[in-house]
This record gives C-alpha cells, structure tokens and sequence, in this order.
C-alpha cells in the first residue's frame, strides 16, 4: 500500500496520472472520511474512479455507486470434470445453448418470464413494498419493462463462462448487473445530486461528484432505490445462473447441475458500515467487499483467468479488494490499437463467438491480471483459479 496523501491510499502498482488525479478530485470532499482507497485495478471512471472505495458521512455520492447499480459476479463450482465436461461432445453446441438461453447485447431483455423469473420479479415486487416510498411505482415509471429485463446479460466486459479450476473441476461464471433499469434509476439520482448541489451553490471539483445528503427526501429515496436495484442485480445473476446451469446439465444428459459452492458478490454498491469506530456510508465502485473470510470472485479479462478467493479483513482498504484486470485502454483506443488476430490469439484454446464485436475486450486492454492480485496479496487470499473453456459475450 501507498500513501499518496492522508485521505487517499493506493493499492495499484500500475496507476496513471489522470487516474490518481481523478481519485484526488474525490478524496478533497470534507464528506470523505478517513479516506478513499484505491484498489489494484483503479482506472478512470465518470465521476468517481472505478476500483476505488469511498466511504463518506452522513452523505452519499450516486456517482461513486455509478450507472450499473449492483453489478457484480456469481460462481457456481459443479460435480464435473473438464475430461467428464469435454467427453460428451463438442463445447460450441453448448455455447449455443447459453446464447440462446439468456438474452444478450445493451437493449436486449426477455420476451417472456420463466417460471423462476417470475418468483423473482414476485420477490422484487416485496421488496419494493417493505422499502416503501413508493419505490415500485418509480421504478416502473422509470422502466417499464423492468421485469422482462431480469435473466438478460448485457454487453462491455459481462460475460458468462465455463471455466476450471486447478484440480480439472469444472465452474459456470458470469459477470453482471442491474441492466437497464439500475442505469435509469442511477442517472436519475446523479442529475438530482447535480441539481442540488446547483442549486446550493456547492463548489465541487467535479460536478459528478455531487452528494445527497442524510435526512433529505432526497437520500431517502435514492437509499431505497438504490436496495431495490441492488437485489435486481443479485437476483438478475441467480436468473442467469439457473439457466446456465440447465444448458450445462443438458450437455452433460443429466437432470440438474448440481451446485458444491456458490458465491454471488456485488462490486458496484453502497452500504452501511462501521469502520475506525464510525458510522459511514461505504460506496465501492469496482471492488468488492474482503471481510475475514469472506468469499469474494475477481475475473480476469476475456481470455484470462479468474479467482475465488476469501477476504483478508484489511482495515486500511475498508475491508475491500479489486473486482477484475482494470482497463488501460479505452474501448475506442483499443479498437484502434489491437487486431483480430491478435484477438484470436489471446483466445487459443477456448470456446467463443468469434467476432470483432469484442476487440475492444481484448486482454491486452487490461491491466495485467497477475500484477493486479500480487497488488492484492494483502487483501485477499486466492482459493481457487479458474481457466476458461467457454466465453459468452454480447456485442
């Protein structure tokens, strides 16, 4: 760990200027306290800089959240091996099964509900009502179809796999959030922070790092909001993940896939927490929570590999650790930089859509994963590495 200043810790080796700048802008805020940590796979983000952690007082930054509400990942370690998994057959056959079976792409949802998707939306339904303040009626007003959004994948960096681990055991991952609905709800409470923040006449260092504060109407619904999206995010993955899971047991001619481990983890997401014997509001924006012990999932990038590992309990970090490689190329540099081919290469050996679609998901757009957990070594411990044998994406 580095200490770049008294409010602002560094976990990243590899950190450029505009992102410690961008960390700096945040970390001035006298809502800050004690002080922001940036995790190994820090990189620019709006607002807040994503792979930071930012705990503040009495006050709540929707932009430190950012626009994918309670994205995060789930992992499910299944009874098979990669010899008993590649001994039925072909993996293309059951790439295709997934792709069909969860809706993929920006703007791509449902066009019915399953039988587990709707006892889900019926759970979401609930718990709109025990958060009250007429959270359903926002929400559906913000997005109609929010329903048909719940079991859909998205695009960017989410991503479904099969994966292994070091000893041939065979997982399903996969990597997503709110959808729709989470950005609408987010863009919504980051043009209200702005215009309150307008309307005082706050002096911010970056207009997208407007707060609303504790007690406001403001902050109560945007609390509530927030929850609502974040259980939409948690339930999203299990939707997609039930479905993986029957594409998988149908490739493997078995009735169900049984499930030996679970882990289903936000990265995008604000909560109440105690730390240094205060009471504060933790916003991780691209890191996930490290308590001792706790179970905890860092993917690598498109061609790379994935850890489950289990939290060090950190107080310097807030009890955190990184949620993936962190970018060092924007999407539109790396589409400029990289080629198919070289694409295809980082991909060798597994099974995946081939497409320029995702040239910008290139692993060399990344920072280097390995040099992201040797950053992390005082945060977490590695339990498992998983190596990919299938990747789906959406374009």
């Amino acid at each position: 760990m580095e200490r770049l200043s008294d409010k602002l810790l560094n976990w990243a080796s590899i950190l450029d200027d505009e992102t410690r700048r961008q960390a700096e802008r945040a970390a001035s805020l006298d809502i800050v306290d004690p002080h922001v940590a940036l995790m190994p796979d820090a990189h620019l983000g709006k607002g807040a800089t994503v792979g930071s952690v930012l705990p503040t007082r009495r006050a709540i930054i929707p932009a430190a959240v950012g626009v994918d509400i309670g994205c995060g990942m789930i992992a499910v370690r299944t009874p098979w091996s990669v010899d008993e998994v590649r001994g039925r057959g072909p993996l293309a056959p059951l790439r295709g099964d997934i792709e069909r079976a969860v809706p993929l792409s920006a703007g791509r949802y449902n066009k019915k509900l399953t039988e587990t998707a709707r006892r889900r939306v019926a759970e979401l339904e609930a718990t709109a009502e025990e958060l009250g303040d007429r959270v359903l009626h926002s929400v559906t007003t913000t997005a109609p179809n929010w329903a048909l959004q719940l079991g859909s994948l998205g695009s960017g960096n989410h991503f479904v796999e099969v994966t292994a681990d070091e000893q041939d055991r065979v997982w399903l991952f996969l990597h997503s959030g709110s959808r729709g609905v989470g950005n609408k709800i987010a863009q919504k409470h980051i043009a209200i922070a702005r215009e309150r923040a307008r309307r005082d006449g706050l002096d911010l260092p970056d207009r997208d790092l407007a707060w609303l504060d504790e007690g406001t109407p403001e902050f109560d619904r945007y609390i509530a909001e927030l929850r609502w999206a974040q259980h939409f995010a948690l339930l999203n993955r299990e939707e997609m993940m039930d479905r993986v899971a029957d594409a998988l047991a149908r490739h493997m001619r078995a009735d169900a896939t049984p499930r030996l481990e679970q882990v289903n983890c936000h990265h995008n997401f604000t909560q109440h927490e105690r730390h240094f014997g205060e009471e504060l509001w933790v916003s991780r924006k691209g890191a996930i929570q490290a308590e001792k012990g706790q179970a905890g999932l860092i993917p690598g990038s498109m061609g790379t590999a994935s850890y489950v590992v289990a939290g060090l309990g950190n107080a310097e970090s807030l009890n955190s650790s990184p949620h993936g490689a962190g970018r060092v190329y924007s999407r539109s540099k790396a589409r400029r930089t990289f080629t198919r081919a070289q694409l295809e290469e980082s991909m060798r050996g597994i099974e995946w859509r081939h497409s320029d679609a995702f040239l910008d998901e290139i692993p060399a757009a990344y920072k280097d994963v390995d040099v992201v957990m040797a950053d992390a070594a005082d945060l977490v411990e590695v339990r498992h590495t998983l190596r990919q044998l299938v990747n789906v994406k959406g374009d």
